[in-house]
């Protein structure tokens, strides 16, 4: 790379937070370190003074923090409370202006994120606008009547659009909307310790095999409404072997309770937050990652990489216009039911744990997949591409371009844009 890029990411929380988009703003932002960008992020600080998890407390004050991850620079901003999934940051309007005073080339924006779109609206022009549009806002109504505008306003901005499969850019309003922008590049992860596990993790694997009734089956992420949680505790009863959830959330009281109902809370395992080689060494013990998932708020599913990295077949379901069922495919790399189908979701399992040439396979295919498709390295070199292309075109204003600003400002379908849309990114 002739030059050295300034990247700042600007994301909803940063790791040990737990979170999809949260670990693949920490791979992206390694990753492109590792390549010779000079990268910083600028995230809310999930945890208190005692270093507690207080992401989903309203009232959960944080400090802000500077700290560092490697080369990565991180801006931990103190919040002081939260409403609607908008944390109350003040810090921010500085964090901000510090942009002014360390320019950057990129600002990297990973959605949905109301405190940073609301912070970027504000913004005068400092660098050139990439959105990686995870998933549209599903369930919160409010939040997203409220957010359009300005939602609008800074994905008309922004130079380039990204968005991780195409299935769901097809089926995104918002995305459609400008559609001439979008570009398609897949998440990646660091595999390196799913593909050659250190020994502690073989050990951990080793234990929970000793340790749990098997077969293993394994859930990985946050206990909220889009997990599709319900359908995995809906199907043990129908399924040998043992749950293991790890992750926590504001549904774990609620399921708990379904559990006991249904007469099989002796078979979960409740596990919180898992240290990364805990977390290998759970991939590795299992029979297959259940991934039940029910909205398309659940656009990706990057625990789908890890397990398949570590050789554990996937149960995904088929969300229309999400890239779950394409990042774990039918019968490559596991197998796919239908949402909220409990008894797919048994007899899928059943066919998994009396099939060992059928887990083999499924395995086998699910390491290949990974290898092939969702390797971090490749990620950066994509997104370091788009910025320098980005960073080229930077076409001039003519009179065709103002001629096509006033016309969409007078559809009034959105606020003004900021900037014409030829002049994205300048």
């Amino acid at each position: 790379m002739p030059r050295t890029l300034n990247v700042c990411h600007l994301g909803k929380y940063y790791p040990p937070a737990p979170g999809g988009i949260e670990t693949h703003v920490q791979t992206l932002a390694r990753a492109q370190a590792q390549a010779g960008a000079s990268v910083r992020v600028l995230c809310v600080n999930h945890a208190n003074s005692a270093g507690r998890d207080v992401t989903w407390a309203r009232y959960g004050a944080t400090a802000t923090v500077e700290d560092h991850d490697g080369p990565v620079r991180i801006t931990r901003l103190g919040r002081s409370a939260t409403v609607a999934r908008l944390d109350i940051c003040p810090d921010l309007p500085s964090a901000i202006n510090d942009l002014f005073n360390h320019p950057v080339d990129i600002l990297h924006l990973h959605t949905p994120n109301p405190t940073m779109v609301l912070a970027i609206t504000r913004l005068r022009k400092v660098a050139p606008i990439v959105v990686t549009h995870h998933s549209d806002i599903i369930k919160q109504r409010v939040l997203r009547h409220l957010l359009a505008p300005f939602e609008r306003m800074v994905y008309g901005r922004a130079a380039r659009l990204i968005v991780t499969t195409d299935a769901y850019r097809d089926g995104s309003e918002l995305l459609c909307r400008y559609r001439h922008k979008v570009v398609t590049l897949p998440m990646g992860l660091d595999l390196r310790a799913l593909l050659q596990p250190s020994e502690k993790s073989l050990a951990v694997a080793s234990e929970w095999k000793r340790r749990y009734p098997g077969p293993i089956w394994l859930s990985v992420g946050r206990s909220v409404y889009y997990k599709g949680l319900d359908t995995a505790i809906a199907a043990l009863p129908h399924t040998p072997g043992t749950l293991i959830i790890i992750g926590r959330g504001p549904m774990e009281v609620a399921l708990r309770t379904m559990a006991t109902r249904l007469g099989v809370a002796d078979r979960i395992i409740w596990r919180g937050y898992a240290e990364p080689d805990e977390l290998v060494g759970a991939y590795l013990a299992s029979t297959a990652l259940w991934f039940p998932s029910s909205h398309r708020s659940e656009a990706y599913g990057l625990v789908q990489v890890e397990a398949m990295a570590a050789g554990c077949p996937v149960i995904n379901t088929h969300i229309l216009y999400s890239g779950v069922s394409w990042v774990s495919r039918d019968e490559e790399s596991g197998l796919t039911i239908p949402i909220g189908d409990a008894a797919a979701l048994a007899r899928a399992s059943r066919r998994i744990a009396e099939d060992p040439a059928l887990r083999a396979r499924l395995s086998a295919g699910a390491r290949a997949r990974a290898i092939a498709e969702f390797d971090d390295r490749l990620m950066a070199q994509r997104t370091l591409e788009l910025y320098e292309s980005t960073l080229r075109a930077r076409p001039r204003l003519t009179e065709a371009t103002l001629r096509d600003w006033v016309v969409e400002i007078n559809r009034n379908e959105s606020p003004p844009r900021l900037v014409p849309p030829a002049e994205a990114g300048s």
